[in-house]
């Protein structure tokens, strides 16, 4: 599989190499790196001219492919790999980190609290694809740019955006409808929208029930696995002066009885789920623009977000079913101010403030005699974390050189109040830095060196969690401080008429890495005990390379590898939950805007490479996760306001897993979607 990969590789480059620069219409190929993206540099840029490594998840694409969930649209990306402990979850590996070590953002917002765990998780698939216009990953860097927790990088998503229009108020709205074999979807979406000369707004409601996961030829159906999801978002644009609008966007997002589908099969689980998994998200936010150099954008946002994880678990022969609770209020403002100091000069400085309150209970109900037992709840309740932040970057573009540094100074007030810590306050700070040179050899070709520094400060899930979590149980530690990562990053970058490319090669230090240790001989409730520390350093290596070619104007082929490699140095051992090597080719046939067929192949290679703590975890098959290579179908056409798209999935009906996941991919089924638009 994977000699075959670099053979078809090597093919697309000698194509490269003898290709003619002919006239080509304007298609995806043409648009690889001329698009703009925002989230690496803080400021717009072309692809081709940002000196670190970005990928990014379209609006077409989004509407071609339909994927089930956030998490999911992300699958096949270059450089990102999905795990999902289960069907309600999904997390996104970058540069082998995930969990709390890869920072979210919504519209520049942060989505990581002060509980966000290590590992994959369920947070993503919290975002409601529909309300997504278009996603993007910057790979190796963010802790300057966005703060705490981008080690691994960061994955923002992009709500849909009103648009103005210079005519009278005008109502439209949309219809999506999308069914899936095995009952595994039922979707139901209705958008609304108003384009005007002031006032331009998008809103809908979604409805999904996802039915038990069904796997490939050995597996079957996975139960309990399916859940029932339902949200709503607004997103309202208003035109203060013309050179300034107040935006308000708010999403609220419930998913009902999540089942943990391993705990139930491996644990002697009788129920294990969660329920609610809920968020709330919202923000208020004025921008202006101005012709002076120093403030010739600002951008002043008030944010208010709550997440909340109801946890409900009893055992086989157990009278006691225990329901946790937690709630994480978050409070943010944030102000950025983007200059344009010289014609050469540029640059984005601000302040950032997030402020957390988290609730946490516990219950333990017993059956019979119905007696209600409360107990502390998997964080230490009442507990606050504030995160507060200056920062500023620099952009200087000097023809065929540009040039990007910046800083950032975080500091935090953590203050926990525990039966077992006592009261905690801690407050560790860190000042990261990163620096990046771009030379662009011509119109088409840029090469690159980055260097960035990251950080992820302690959280509250680090410090103060009492209880099971996965296979092991928790207990509180304190004095931990932030773990930190130095990234280097060599890349190339190629826009031609017919071929596009992207080539990178990156290395990771990781020091101060929070790792929990077992404490030895010791067992609760029939899990061994663990304790996080600062202990351990780390390295990743790897390398990414991404293409797309335009054989005719209806035909292209686009594809990507990842390699990833991580050591823990201090234990002599593989780095946690590191993705096999992995990648992705997709065959696509255009007939102008009315219909396209694409072919796809999903490939990933086994991982035997096993951490200790690999090799106590369930999820994972004695020896290591075998390889996989996964064939999808799909279809779309349109005409006028109707359009349907259809996919066929997994057409060999293979069984697999992705590595560390607690649950199997989906089997051969298929999936329609329609959409009518008024």
């Amino acid at each position: 599989m994977i000699r075959f990969s670099l053979f078809l590789f090597a093919t697309v480059v000698l194509m490269q190499s003898n290709a003619q620069e002919k006239p080509a219409e304007k298609d995806s190929v043409q648009k690889m790196l001329n698009e703009v993206v925002l989230t690496a540099l803080r400021s717009k840029q072309e692809n081709l001219r940002v000196p670190y490594s970005v990928s990014t998840v379209s609006t077409q694409n989004l509407s071609n492919y339909s994927p089930r969930s956030t998490p999911e649209a992300l699958q096949g990306l270059t450089g990102v790999f999905i795990q999902k402990t289960n069907h309600g979850g999904g997390s996104a590996f970058v540069r082998g980190l995930t969990g709390n070590q890869a920072l979210l953002l919504l519209d520049g917002v942060r989505l990581n609290n002060s509980t966000y765990r290590y590992g994959p998780n369920q947070y993503l698939n919290t975002v409601d694809m529909y309300s997504i216009g278009r996603i993007e990953v910057a790979k190796g860097t963010g802790s300057v740019q966005y703060g705490s927790d981008a080690m691994g990088g960061v994955v923002q998503l992009f709500t849909r955006e009103p648009a103005f229009a210079n005519t009278n108020k005008k109502w439209g709205g949309r219809l999506t409808g999308k069914f899936m074999t095995g009952g595994m979807e039922a979707t139901g979406r209705g958008d609304v929208s108003l384009t005007g000369k002031n006032v331009a707004l998008l809103g809908g409601i979604s409805k999904k029930h996802f039915g038990d996961l069904i796997g490939g030829d050995t597996t079957g159906k996975q139960s309990p696995s399916g859940y029932d999801e339902w949200g709503m978002d607004i997103n309202l644009k208003v035109r203060l002066k013309s050179n300034s609008t107040l935006q308000l966007v708010s999403q609220l997002l419930q998913q009902q009885h999540v089942p943990v589908y391993h705990k139930v099969v491996l644990e002697n689980f009788k129920l294990n789920e969660m329920d609610p998994q809920q968020r709330f998200f919202s923000y208020l936010r004025l921008k202006t623009e101005r012709s002076s150099k120093v403030f010739r954008e600002s951008e002043f946002t008030l944010s208010l977000q709550e997440g909340t994880e109801g946890r409900n678990n009893q055992k086989n022969g157990s009278t006691v079913l225990r329901k946790e609770r937690d709630r994480i209020s978050t409070a943010g403002f944030t102000a950025d101010i983007r200059s344009v100091l010289t014609k050469h000069w540029s640059a984005c400085s601000g302040a950032e403030i997030y402020l957390d309150k988290v609730f946490s209970t516990r219950s333990d109900i017993n059956a019979v005699t119905g007696v209600t037992d409360q107990k502390r709840g998997l964080y230490p309740d009442g507990s606050t974390y504030g995160n507060y932040s200056l920062y500023t970057l620099q952009h200087i573009n000097l023809g065929r050189w540009f040039i990007d540094a910046g800083l950032r100074y975080n500091r935090f007030e953590i203050t926990i109040r525990d039966t077992s810590l006592g009261k905690v306050n801690v407050s560790p700070s860190a000042l990261v830095q990163n620096a990046a040179i771009l030379y662009s050899m011509s119109k088409s070709t840029a090469l690159y060196f980055s260097y960035s520094s990251g950080f992820r400060a302690p959280n509250v899930d680090d410090m103060g969690t009492l209880g099971i979590v996965d296979f092991r149980y928790e207990v509180p530690a304190s004095g931990l401080k932030p773990e930190r990562t130095a990234q280097s990053e060599l890349g190339y970058k190629w826009q031609g008429k017919k071929f596009s490319a992207t080539a990178a090669v990156f290395y990771m230090d990781i020091t101060n890495l929070i790792t929990r240790i077992r404490e030895a001989g010791q067992v609760i409730s029939g899990y061994p005990v663990y304790r996080k520390e600062n202990t351990d350093a780390a390295f990743v290596r790897g390398a990414e390379f991404s293409f797309a070619a335009q054989f005719t104007n209806t035909l292209d082929l686009k594809g990507g590898l990842s390699y990833t490699y991580g050591q823990n140095l201090t234990r002599n051992e593989p780095l946690r939950r590191i993705p096999p090597f992995n990648g992705r080719w997709l065959l696509t046939y255009r007939k102008g805007q009315h219909w396209f067929a694409s072919a796809e192949w999903q490939l990933a290679g086994a991982q035997h490479r096993l951490a200790q703590g690999d090799k106590e975890d369930n999820r994972i098959p004695a020896g290591g996760t075998p390889g996989w290579n996964v064939f999808n179908l799909y279809g779309g056409y349109q005409v006028k306001h109707l359009s349907f798209s259809a996919g066929f999935q997994n057409l060999l009906n293979e069984d697999y897993r992705t590595h560390g996941s607690g649950i199997n991919g989906v089997g051969r089924s298929a999936w329609l979607s329609a959409t009518v638009v008024f």
